[in-house]
């Protein structure tokens, strides 16, 4: 393939207890076409409704390039030139896994360039750029993963979330830095949040494929967010005020967006969302998808 564009979906990770391990792909697409030339390179980023795009560089540091380049480098093909059109709809630092969309979309296109299927290597080249897999193979399968990295190499695998979740994202137009939220992270837990969170995230997995009832309980989280509440305290309001009111709400990512994992895809009224856009993201169950253009 000489053109192909690529279809690329958001995600959100840790789901509140299962850090670095749980992800969701939502349906909130960026879209990157993609055409080999005879050389040079050539970038294009367009706005679709992700903001900020004036600051995305447009040479070789793009991360659509660097990755695309990675994945034709491990398969060993070697465009002579690329002309690339990016179309950016996830938010950018919103903990919606717009960097891990950009990965993922460079890997399945050098993939599709190197005419080659999708593998368990595209999991590994994806996730070494973040140093986890849990947005970037969300973004690459689709539906709910689970993530995890064995001997130095990352894994995803891919389950089928209940029916009935209606995922709702609330989105504040404040930006944040998952390496400056890790950074507010203690190198040590006590013995029992940690049990907690393994309890709790054996629950999610129960809970998002088999039973939503129990998501509430299931989505209760002691390892990462209340550290992370002082960078974004209106986000910790929210998730604090959901919850009380019986919504399954986690953090998504790194945040400052809010995730809540309902049936009926609506938010109370009671809550306060002001300062939030609040929009209904269905499951995306394909992952990342290529065509021809």
């Amino acid at each position: 393939m000489t053109a192909l564009k690529v279809t690329v979906p958001a995600s959100s990770a840790n789901l509140g207890p299962g850090f670095d391990a749980l992800g969701l792909a939502l349906a909130l697409h960026d879209v990157v076409e993609v055409q080999v030339t005879d050389a040079g390179l050539k970038v294009e980023v367009f706005d679709a409704g992700a903001g900020g795009v004036e600051d995305v560089p447009t040479d070789d540091t793009h991360l659509v390039v660097r990755a695309l380049r990675r994945a034709c480098e491990h398969l060993g093909v070697t465009p002579p030139g690329l002309h690339l059109r990016c179309f950016n709809k996830i938010p950018h630092a919103r903990g919606l896994g717009s960097s891990a969309a950009a990965v993922v979309s460079g890997i399945a296109a050098g993939y599709a360039l190197a005419e080659r299927p999708l593998d368990g290597d595209a999991v590994q080249l994806a996730a070494e750029f973040e140093g986890h897999a849990d947005n970037a193979a969300a973004s690459l399968l689709g539906g709910f993963v689970l993530a995890w990295c064995e001997k130095g190499r990352f894994h995803g695998e891919r389950l089928t979330p209940h029916p009935s979740i209606r995922p709702v994202v609330a989105v504040p137009s404040v930006k944040s830095s998952t390496e400056a939220t890790r950074g507010l992270l203690p190198e040590k837990v006590p013995h029992a949040d940690a049990a907690f969170a393994a309890g709790r995230a054996a629950l999610a997995v129960h809970a998002l494929t088999r039973d939503p009832s129990l998501l509430l309980p299931a989505t209760e989280d002691r390892l990462h967010q209340d550290y992370r509440a002082p960078a974004y305290p209106a986000t910790g309001r929210l998730v604090h005020d959901l919850r009380a009111a019986g919504v399954a709400a986690t953090v998504s990512g790194a945040g400052p967006t809010v995730l809540a994992l309902t049936v009926d895809g609506i938010i109370p009224a009671s809550v306060d969302v002001a300062g939030f856009e609040v929009i209904e993201l269905p499951v995306d169950q394909t992952g990342v998808q290529v065509t021809g253009r």
